[in-house]
């Protein structure tokens, strides 16, 4: 590229947000020319307007940029949204309206027929469902959006056993504090304790990786059949959600055949050499105490799923463990990525 993209930032001053920012500092197609926020927030320079939350530094080039009021039409045409759900709906469909590509981590449309739900490697096709936004929803813009963070992992690690018939699946997750944002969950509630609860994560886990797994047709997407019983829960760890995975082939297979698959996966994003890409989108690893969040959550910059610990489970037939850097492949990275390959394909042309 002979000049970079600008790009805007929406929902800025969130933990979402900043991951945004530190993801896109320095990158070598994308450069942040706009931040977007709350009212309470707009007017301020970034540095007053929020602190900072990573453990890399700000970059300096956003610190002294003004927040601007989320008003379409006054932004970018690319914008990546960390915006909360309870306002993502119709503010990221208004800036579609008003001719704007947005690339959302928000929940709010990640159902909705016409826009895809996006893990490159997975459904990098259902990028085609974009060409009926506009004749359907009337969107002069366009809007991406990559699925829940717990769902990343569980969904990168399924999908290369697709080739074996996958049916069911049970899935119990230990997500870390940083999911919920910030100031997040309380000290007191979750230091020395789990919490078996995590308000609507476990329908999204289950509906959005049957859409992530499906196949593009005629008529839209048509949902994988897999039946996938999710429990979440949050633990006191930063950040890496771990998921403890019990699944059904309808064939009958090798570990060894498993552990093939896994490690063989690549998608497009390997094949476009796409910045943000990870050399493998999966690894297994051989240790039988891994994946750790403290230990793999950080590999290949955040951006690769670990799975380790395959065995025979006595009720469906096989288990393992997965774990993903939630803020950055189940976040700020996935929709990052989602970008590039729209890139790649002449969609932000």
């Amino acid at each position: 590229m002979s000049a970079k993209i600008e790009v805007g930032i929406l929902g800025a001053t969130g933990t979402v947000g900043q991951e945004f920012i530190a993801e896109l500092a320095d990158h070598p197609w994308f450069e942040v020319s706009w931040i977007g926020a709350s009212e309470r927030s707009a007017g301020k320079a970034y540095r007053d307007a929020t602190p900072w939350r990573l453990t890399v530094a700000r970059p300096e080039a956003v610190a002294d940029m003004t927040v601007e009021r989320v008003v379409p039409g006054n932004a970018p045409r690319l914008l990546f949204s960390g915006l909360d759900s309870s306002v993502a709906g119709e503010v990221e469909i208004a800036y579609a309206e008003a001719g704007h590509i947005v690339v959302s981590n928000a929940r709010n449309n990640r159902m909705d027929p016409v826009v895809p739900l996006m893990i490159p490697e997975i459904n990098a096709e259902h990028l085609a469902l974009l060409d009926r936004q506009q004749a359907e929803r009337g969107w002069s813009g366009r809007i991406v959006t990559n699925p829940n963070c717990s769902t990343v992992v569980l969904a990168l690690a399924l999908a290369p056993l697709r080739a074996f018939d996958l049916q069911r699946v049970i899935v119990s997750t230990q997500q870390a504090v940083s999911g919920g944002g910030y100031p997040g969950v309380a000290s007191l509630d979750i230091l020395g304790n789990i919490m078996p609860l995590i308000r609507g994560e476990e329908p999204k886990m289950e509906t959005e990786t049957q859409k992530i797994l499906g196949e593009l047709g005629g008529d839209g997407i048509t949902l994988h059949p897999v039946v996938v019983s999710a429990t979440t829960t949050r633990v006191p760890v930063i950040n890496g959600h771990t998921e403890l995975v019990s699944v059904e082939l309808g064939q009958s297979v090798d570990p060894d055949a498993l552990i093939g698959a896994w490690s063989e996966f690549i998608g497009r994003p390997q094949e476009e050499a796409l910045p943000s890409a990870p050399p493998r989108p999966v690894v297994y690893l051989t240790e039988e105490d891994r994946p750790q969040p403290r230990l793999d959550a950080d590999r290949d910059r955040g951006m690769t799923v670990s799975v380790g610990r395959l065995r025979t489970c006595a009720v469906l037939g096989h288990k393992f463990v997965a774990m993903g850097h939630n803020t950055v492949r189940g976040a700020a990275g996935a929709a990052l990525l989602n970008a590039e390959l729209m890139r790649v394909d002449g969609r932000l042309d």
